[in-house]
């Protein structure tokens, strides 16, 4: 980490009140050919609860998973002080008040029932793809599948959805491309959190293309973490979850100075 990057993180770890949002799958847990075998490298947990646990600092979990899911693969408990934005944003829990989702439309709930089934026999012939039902649509994951197989699922599903949902959100993720009908993005996601947190300040750190709405819409004061290569609008990219739990530790330590 440069000077100047050591120095946007001490600014961080004096403002009155910190939000620390973090993606899970390739941010916290290293990426799974099961995507419900993920679970924090204890490393990053360690760092997440030694945050969690200081005054005037909420940690957030900011996903693509369906908050039943995530809540699973990050063995969230009841009475855990995470905040979880599921869903990209459509779904949140919040301590104390438990799930905040707004009511299921049940003509687009059925639209997604019947594409997660036609997405399924369509891809059924092709080794290593997997559709997985999520909350406000589908997924199609092809981690397991060499890359023509991943191109031929990717097609079928595309032209399911192009001819019955057309509207629907498409994103391209790591080995996985989703579609749903709610548009909510990791942006919006952050922006709500940071209204009802009250945050002064925000970190927000991910490892994939999704992450990018996330990492350009942060504000003056607030600091991106990438996790891993690729192009992107974070202030500050890490190699991997080791050097992000860190990062992590090191602001904890920080702020607990303050």
């Amino acid at each position: 980490m440069s000077a100047d990057q050591g120095q946007a993180l001490s600014a961080l770890a004096a403002t009155r009140r910190l939000l620390v949002a973090l993606d899970f799958d390739g941010t916290l847990s290293p990426l799974q050919d099961d995507p419900m075998a993920s679970r924090m490298l204890p490393a990053a947990r360690d760092a997440v609860e030694a945050l969690s646990a200081l005054p005037d600092t909420v940690v957030a979990l900011v996903s693509g998973r369906s908050m039943k899911d995530l809540r699973l693969i990050a063995e969230h408990l009841d009475d855990s002080p995470l905040w979880l934005a599921g869903s990209h944003g459509a779904e949140y829990w919040e301590p104390r008040s438990g799930l905040r989702s707004d009511e299921d439309d049940a003509d687009a709930a059925a639209l997604r029932d019947r594409l997660q089934g036609r997405a399924e026999a369509a891809t059924a012939h092709l080794p290593g793809v997997w559709i997985e039902p999520k909350a406000f649509g589908l997924g199609v994951h092809t981690r397991r599948a060499d890359a023509a197989t991943a191109v031929e699922a990717n097609g079928l599903v595309d032209e399911i959805v192009a001819a019955e949902a057309p509207s629907w959100r498409r994103r391209a993720g790591r080995d996985i491309v989703e579609y749903a009908f709610r548009h909510e993005g990791k942006d919006s996601a952050v922006a709500v959190l940071r209204e009802r947190t009250r945050a002064t300040a925000v970190l927000f750190a991910g490892d994939d293309v999704t992450d990018e709405d996330a990492l350009r819409s942060l504000q003056s004061g607030d600091l991106g973490v990438r996790v891993g290569e690729g192009p992107t609008a974070a202030d500050v990219t890490v190699p991997g979850i080791p050097e992000l739990a860190d990062l992590l530790t090191r602001l904890a330590a920080a702020r607990a100075r303050r």
